[in-house]
Parts: C-alpha cells; structure tokens; sequence
C-alpha cells in the first residue's frame, strides 16, 4: 500500500537580471505523488501560455514576476515563491555571456560638503540576480547590502575609497572605485540666487475623446515628476483633464505663486498654433474645436507673471501646426518687462513634435532630452540649449523637429537653485498646505475578518496626483482558511485610463520594483471627477479548512477623497479668461469616452502629437484644409456651428 505524501518545493525559481529579449529558462524542482502537475503564472496572477512543464522560458522587453503552482494527482498543492525577471537596458553584454555580474552602473567619486547626504549605486546584470556588498577603504560595511548606498551627515570619518562586491553563484566581480572628498571650507560656494519655494504643474492628456491617443505623457510625466521633486519642487502631475479640469487645476496652481518663488508648468499632449499663440487641447475638446475649446498658453503665462514669482517656465512638449492665419491680433496686454520667463518649446513654429518608442517605453523625443539634463545645475537656459543639441542628432526626428527657446532671463538662475525660506513663513505655509492637499495618500490599513481569521491589509501609491493604486494582501491566514483570494473594488467605480493595450503593462512596470507583489491591486483614476467620498469594497474568497466550502466575505472601508480629490476641482468655477467673448464653455465631462483602439507609434517609428481636427462626415473638406480646426480668434464672438 502506497503513502502518499505532500507537495514539497525541493528548489525555488531564481530570481534574474537580464538586458532586454534575453532568453531566462526559470526552473523549479519538486517531489509528491504520483505525476506532478506545474503551471506557471504571471504577475497579474494569469495562467502563462504553455507554461505547464518544470521550466519556464521567457524572453521580455519589460520587467516581470512569475510564481509555479506545483499539484499533485490528490488535490495537493504548492505555490513557489515569487521570482522576478529585471530588465535593464544595457547593449553591452556578449552573446557568450554566462551570467555573471555584469556592472551596468558604477559609483561614482563625489566632492561633499560637511553634514551632506550623499547617495552611491551600483547596478548589475545576472543570473541568477546578484547580491551586494558595499566596502569603505577595504573594510565592509555591515547592512549596507542594496544596490544604493545613503551616507548622512559627511564628515572627515565617511571620506575614503568605496567600493562593491556584486557576486551571484557564477563569479564575484567588484565595481570601480568611488572616492569621496570633503570639500575645504574655501571651496564651498556661496549661492547667491535662491527661491522662496519651488511648485510644478505637470499635465499630459492621451486619452482623446474625438481624436487619436497617445501614449507617451504617461512616462513623461511620471519621470519628470519624479526629477523636480529631486530638486525640491512641489510637484502636483495629473493626467487626462477636460477643459474645465485644466482651466481649475491651473488657477490652483496660480494660488501658489508669490515673490521668490519658482514655477513650472509643464504640458504633454495634442497642440497647435494660431495668430503667434499657442493652445492646448482638452482630452474633451469636440471636432473640430476652437480656440474656446482649449487652454490658451500666453494667458497662462500671463497670469504667473501677474503673481509676481521669481521664475517662470513653460515647457510643452506639443504641436505648433499653424492654422489659419487670420483675424485680429491678440489682445492679451503684456506686462512690464520682468526678465523671468523662459519658454521651452518642443518644435519650432508650424511644426510637428513627435513620440516613440524608445526601449520597451513610450516617450516624447523632447522630454526624453529634457528628463536627461533637468538635474544638472545650470542655468535653465543652457538646459534647454543641451536638450537642443540633443534633439538635434536624434536621428529619428533629425529636419523635422527643433527645439525653440524663448526667454527674458536676466539671471543665471537654475532648477537646482536652493530654496531659502527663512522671512516667508506665511507664505511657506499656505503653498504647502495646497500642496499637501493633492499629494497626501491615505495611510495603510487593516481589515479583520474574524469569522475566518484572515487579515487583509490595505497600502496605497499615487504615480500622479488624481491616480491612487490601492494594494490588497492577506495577512495572518489562521487554520480556517485556505486558498484565499481577493477583490477590490470602488464606489463609485473610477475610470481606468490604462486599461487599453500596452498602457496597462507600462504602469504596471512603474510598480515592478516596489517591494512585494501584492495579492490583489485595483487603480482608480481621473479622482479629481470624484463627488464624494471614495469607498473600497474588499471581496475574500476562501475554502473552509473543515468543510471543504468555498465562501466569500466581504467589507467597506471609507478613505474619504484622496489625493487631487479633496481640492474639489469639479466644483470650481474656473476664471473666465475671455472676458470679451460671449460664447459659451460646453461641459463635456459626461460624455468622455477613452478608445480602447488607438494609432500608436511602433518601435523606432516617431509619431506626431498634432491633433487631427476635422469632421469626420464633412464633404466640404478639401485636402488643404482637413487638418485644420474651424476657429476664430478668441475675441470672436461669433457662435461656433458646426
């Protein structure tokens, strides 16, 4: 008489470090009764194509997690542990490569100043995934096991020679040296230029209602969101907003300007130019549209001059398509020379400006130059000069786009200048309690389900400031349960703006490296619609150890209005910027639509963010005029029809 016995894991899937479409057989061994049974799954917990043998071979663009179910022919299971597949871009590795570390990223030497924070990383390739090991003048550094290295407060005892070892099963291989100096006393530089305080506007529309999608402001914004707060910019990003959105999130900003302050304001989406001004197209704007229909640029900047802030920057990575160049001249008064502007223009006058893919992501060419050198101290003109010198050998877009740049600086101020705050209390205190107000998430939580015994914990992420990823993992499974699963859900149910195909895995590769992978995850999007409180609905569904059942139990939890939702943008009523004209603002909000079929652009293949603005059963429209947008002049006022 045959015993039989559990399903044991006897070797765990190892995690790997790869370059991109590089071939990784992942692996598990187990034994059991009888013939086991494998399948392979992916980080959305999705059954993997084929993947029903001991081995695993995949070859990715992007990062992944996988887990192996290994069951026998009794209804015994196990579950690996998770293993993931990194990605980094990195051509230099050979064909012969055997696995070994393969340093991609190396420290580098440092001059500080006394009671800084400096930060050294090394980064390397392998299979399996190497381990690290920092090192300080030959001696190791106990802890310090991670790819980053944080030193505080530099002094005499932290200068030396760094160094680390990154080893895996196959070799050991140690990183370049990076010395570390205390700058003298007579060295240090005094900064002459500073801010009272640093605030970012960051846009991107993609998804259009009556025009085609796009896909890069998703990357865009978040890394250039990300870059500013490195530099210690408030920073509110939010992604597909509708006129009336823009025109609120935008007189918010405004709120937030006052002497000495630096201000940013950033867009990515559909574009165009008309009679010297620029314009943004609302993700509602109709078909064709008018000037009414969009965010006029120069009133923008208008209204941060007027608020008298220290720096203002424009940045669009837009259009600039002339359309029909008639009608009165504009009538937006200029003030009085402040020598504080500065334009960044993606491409020149009645040109397009383009997106593509660029290793395994989306991304807009000028932003993709512009995220390269926005960290580098100097002066936000020359920034812009490197980013167009960039631009201009990028071989994709080379006689078809050219960065323009338009300024009134009189002072080598930088994006890296210091923030004094000292004698602007008040202030400080106001703009930071805006600026909290769009950026605070709800704090983690715990949901008991004593019936069962389980416990399901709740942690939420904002990539942007009206998009809440919320995490669900179950804790303290007690012997009542078993095979647990979970659902989230929301009241109301929020718009997923990535759900449409290849914007789902590119967020998805924004979360890879946050720590754990969670048991169930749910994104909320467009919060600054929300009306009320939002309300998280948490399904767990579970077999009763005893009994055999399958049951489900489920609870509520109130998480109030998180995030850009708590400024209630919905219910302003935004500043009428034309004053002289007697059209009226239709409200599209209720009647957006997101595509989930879109022209995107392939793989090394530039595609154009200039709006197609024509009706779609004209027959009137000639081929010279198809692309163009009925419009007038905003001191028009004559109705729009159709």
């Amino acid at each position: 008489m045959s015993t039989r016995t559990e399903v044991v894991i006897l070797q765990q899937p190892m995690s790997v470090c790869v370059p991109p479409n590089h071939e990784v057989t992942l692996r598990v061994e187990a034994i059991g009764s009888g013939a086991l049974k494998y399948q392979w799954f992916d980080k959305q917990q999705t059954e993997v194509a084929g993947g029903t043998e001991p081995e695993l071979t995949v070859s990715l663009q992007r990062s992944g997690k996988y887990i192996c179910r290994v069951s026998d022919l009794y209804c015994n299971y196990q579950f690996t542990e998770w293993v993931k597949v990194r990605i980094l871009d990195e051509s230099g590795v050979s064909r012969t490569w055997r696995g070994e570390p393969h340093i991609v990223v190396h420290p580098i030497s440092q001059t500080v100043k006394p009671g800084e924070t400096f930060t050294l990383k090394c980064t390397a390739l392998g299979k399996p995934a190497p381990a690290y090991q920092w090192y300080r003048n030959g001696r190791i550094l106990p802890k310090q096991t991670t790819e980053t290295l944080r030193i505080e407060n530099a002094s005499a005892d932290t200068v030396g020679s760094y160094l680390c070892a990154v080893s895996n099963i196959v070799e050991e291989r140690w990183s370049e040296a990076a010395e570390i100096e205390i700058a003298p006393p007579d060295q240090q530089p005094t900064p002459t230029l500073m801010a009272t305080d640093k605030v970012a506007l960051l846009i991107g529309n993609l998804n259009y209602n009556h025009h085609p999608g796009l896909m890069a402001p998703t990357m865009d914004v978040h890394e250039l969101a990300n870059l500013l707060q490195q530099l210690g910019f408030r920073v509110v990003s939010l992604l597909d907003l509708t006129l009336q959105e823009m025109q609120a999130a935008i007189d918010k900003f405004l709120q937030l300007l006052d002497h000495g302050v630096y201000a940013v304001f950033y867009y990515a989406g559909h574009g165009y130019e008309h009679s010297g001004r620029n314009y943004l197209v609302a993700i509602d704007a109709p078909r064709p549209y008018r000037t009414e229909n969009c965010v006029c640029v120069q009133r923008v900047m208008h209204s941060m001059q007027e608020r008298k802030a220290q720096l203002n920057v424009i940045l669009l990575d837009t259009c600039r398509k002339w359309y029909k160049q008639k009608g009165p001249p504009s009538e937006i008064k200029p003030l009085a020379p402040l020598g504080n502007t500065v334009y960044g223009y993606a491409t020149s006058e009645d040109a397009e400006a383009f997106e593509v893919q660029d290793g395994g992501k989306s991304t807009g060419i000028f932003t993709k130059y512009l995220n390269k050198h926005v960290l580098k101290p100097e002066r936000v003109t020359h920034v812009l000069e490197l980013v167009s010198e960039d631009l201009g050998k990028d071989p994709l877009v080379r006689g078809r786009q050219v960065v323009e740049i338009r300024h009134t600086l009189a002072e080598p101020r930088a994006l890296t200048d210091p923030v004094r705050t000292s004698g602007h209390t008040m202030e400080l205190r106001r703009r930071d309690a805006c600026w909290k107000q769009a950026n605070v998430l709800p704090g983690r939580r715990s949901l008991d389900f004593p019936y069962c015994g389980v416990k399901v914990e709740l942690s939420f992420s904002a990539l942007f400031s009206n998009v809440l990823v919320v995490f669900g993992t179950v804790r303290n499974t007690s012997t009542k349960a078993q095979d647990c699963t979970l659902i989230l859900e929301s009241e109301p149910q929020m718009q997923d703006i990535f759900s449409g195909s290849g914007r789902s895995e590119e967020m998805d590769s924004l979360l890879v490296n946050s720590g754990e992978t969670p048991d169930c995850t749910l994104r909320l999007c467009c919060l600054q619609r929300l009306q009320g409180s939002l309300v998280i609905k948490v399904t767990l569904h579970y077999t009763h150890t005893q009994t055999k059942e399958r049951l489900t139990v489920s609870k509520e939890l109130d998480i109030g209005r998180p995030l850009i939702a708590c400024c209630k943008m919905n219910q302003m009523r935004p500043v009428d910027r034309r004053q002289e004209s007697r059209v009226h603002a239709v409200d599209h909000m209720s009647s957006i639509r997101y595509p989930h079929h879109q022209n995107h652009p392939r793989p090394g293949r530039p595609y154009t963010r200039k709006a197609e603005n024509r009706l779609q059963s004209s027959a009137k429209s000639t081929s010279m005029s198809s692309n163009e947008p009925e419009e007038n002049d905003e001191n028009d006022s004559n109705e729009f029809t159709m």
